[in-house]
């Protein structure tokens, strides 16, 4: 299932505070927005269905325990570098990718 990021159809729906300041990050190369405070997952799943595919299966993955507990919220920036999604807060320029 390959999915375009930032296409404002996300898994997540924004229900409260959303008068919090609009930062701006890429997700695979393309523009998007998120609100300051936002975790990267929160900011990747209010955008995209999903976080990334698992390494073993290839089947989409969304996080599972959202506390840093289970290994499932890793994402990569473009340089490399692997990041926990639900425990860092998304920064305005970073630059993520994931594969779906």
């Amino acid at each position: 299932m390959k999915q375009e990021p930032c296409a404002g159809s996300g898994l997540w729906v924004r229900l409260a505070e959303t008068e919090r300041e609009t930062l701006g990050f890429f997700l695979n190369g393309q523009a998007c927005e998120a609100l300051a405070g936002d975790t990267i997952m929160t900011a990747l799943l209010t955008q995209s269905r999903a976080l990334g595919q698992s390494d073993q299966s290839g089947t989409l993955r969304a996080g599972f325990c959202v506390m840093g507990a289970c290994q499932d919220c890793w994402v990569a920036t473009e340089d490399g570098a692997r990041l926990r999604s639900c425990l860092r807060l998304i920064e305005s320029g970073m630059r993520l990718v994931v594969k779906t």
